[in-house]
């Protein structure tokens, strides 16, 4: 073990070797549903000819793992952070379902778009450039964006566990049938276990308490229980977090055509041919500016928890994990699957005590492991793995301590900060409701003069961004 320890830095970190695989472990069980949750996006965007649609979801499994692996073993051995990535949720629906379905891009094309944003990002890295906008962030929205995670983590994990579900007036509402509802019911006392482990100082309570759940939920499946039936009278009109099981996903076999993603690798090199360029560009700028900021916003906030921020809440060699970020995302586009990014789930690894890249080097062996044997990250049920977001969510809430709630011009771009990204489901966009809040109110107050030139350019990004997004000016372009 002594290589590792010195190889990690272990004891510079106050940490130690189990306590660095334990925090893999939870990472990767927190995350592991993506093996699953990716292929089902993808797949209804990306058809290969000679290929059954079963045979091409197991393709993309096999990319979806490789490409976590090597991007977050990238995050372990060069970066030497606990922050693990995978193919992003948001951005793989906006590969699928408005660049490829919507727009009519060749899938091809759209891979093309990734491979092109992952090498902007190793440029821009490599140069500064990215580290040099991070730094541009406001004091109060990286103080607000580990409290906004924290929120947004609790609104996945609370939908996962069904008890929360949407309302047509309300938009979100209370399970209406939760007494009734196994995966509720078996969920909340999960939760409750693991916060009694963790508040007894229990080490792996988190893992413990996803274990836990998924015993408990299989037992509730073997004695012929259910998840909540939608059609009830009680849940007329109103959803519940779908696909919804007691158990995980027990029946993914791999043939050997699945193994064999060949048809995958490379085919960007096609999609780059005969492209319009300004619809192109605009295709690369969206995902270029959400996964800029949404892994901006994680590394920030994770950090935050594990308290590698220093006084003026920077990352320090944050271009370390922002190349591991790049190199995974133009790994992903060759071999064919979306952008990757940072995930947010590395926040419960860190809260077991993660503090080196060897939590990462854990969870990419174990996705590597998947590939081999894939009940492994496909047998936890969702429900099992969110109560951790959940108890990590109530965790980084006490990260708005940090915040100067006197000053208006913090207060108000914090604010918008954490309400904006658990209500729009996206981390990138609250960190723009705080970034464009902040020199407004700042020039109101008459300190227009102490606001950077580039917060005020970062600012105009964001509505611009925001124009391309929702003006159609991107459907019109294609």
């Amino acid at each position: 073990m002594g290589a590792l320890e010195q190889f990690f830095a272990l004891d510079e970190h106050d940490t130690d070797v189990r306590t660095e695989i334990l925090a893999g472990l939870t990472t990767f069980l927190t995350m592991s549903y993506i093996v699953v949750v990716n292929p089902a996006i993808l797949s209804a965007a990306i058809s290969v000819e000679g290929r059954t649609t079963g045979q091409t979801i197991q393709m993309l499994a096999v990319v979806t793992i490789i490409t976590a692996a090597v991007a977050t073993l990238v995050m372990a051995l060069y970066a030497n952070r606990p922050f693990a990535q995978a193919p992003g949720l948001g951005l793989n629906a906006f590969f699928a379902f408005t660049v490829v379905i919507g727009l009519g891009v060749p899938w091809q094309t759209a891979l093309a778009a990734v491979v092109v944003e992952g090498v902007l990002f190793i440029v821009l890295t490599a140069v500064g450039a990215r580290e040099y906008i991070i730094k541009l962030f406001p004091e109060p929205v990286k103080f607000a964006v580990g409290a906004g995670i924290g929120l947004f983590l609790a609104i996945i994990g609370l939908e996962a566990m069904h008890v929360v579900a949407s309302d047509p007036a309300t938009f979100i509402q209370f399970n209406p049938v939760f007494a009734t509802d196994p995966i509720a019911i078996i969920s909340v006392i999960g939760l409750f276990v693991t916060f009694g482990l963790y508040a007894a100082d229990v080490r792996g309570s988190i893992v413990i308490g996803i274990v836990f759940t998924t015993l408990a939920s299989y037992a509730a499946d073997a004695l012929g229980y259910t998840a909540a039936d939608p059609t009830v009278p009680a849940l007329d009109g109103v959803a519940l977090y779908t696909p919804a099981s007691l158990t995980g996903t027990t029946d993914v076999v791999y043939s050997a055509a699945g193994y064999d993603i060949t048809p995958l690798v490379g085919a960007f090199v096609s999609g780059l041919g005969n492209v319009d360029a300004l619809g192109f560009s605009l295709i690369v700028f969206t995902f270029f500016f959400v996964d800029f900021f949404d892994t901006a916003g994680t590394l920030t906030g994770v950090s935050q928890i594990a308290g590698f921020l220093d006084e003026d809440g920077n990352l320090p060699d944050i271009d370390r994990p922002l190349m591991a970020d790049a190199v995974g995302t133009t790994v992903g586009g060759i071999i064919g699957t979306s952008t990757v990014t940072t995930y947010i789930e590395s926040s419960a690894g860190v809260e077991e005590g993660g503090r080196t890249g060897l939590t990462a080097l854990v969870v990419a062996l174990l996705f590597l492991a998947s590939l081999a044997l894939v009940p492994l990250a496909a047998a936890v049920p969702l429900h099992a793995s969110h109560i951790a977001l959940v108890v990590v969510a109530v965790l980084m809430l006490s990260n708005i301590t940090d915040i100067d709630w006197s000053d208006l011009s913090h207060s108000v771009p914090a604010g918008l900060t954490m309400f904006i990204m658990p209500f729009t489901y996206s981390i990138s966009y609250g960190i723009a409701a705080g970034i464009i809040s902040y020199p407004i109110i700042k020039a109101a107050q008459g300190e227009f003069r102490k606001v950077h030139a580039g917060q005020w350019v970062l600012a105009g990004a964001f509505v611009f961004y925001f124009f391309v997004r929702t003006s159609g000016l991107l459907q019109g372009a294609l």
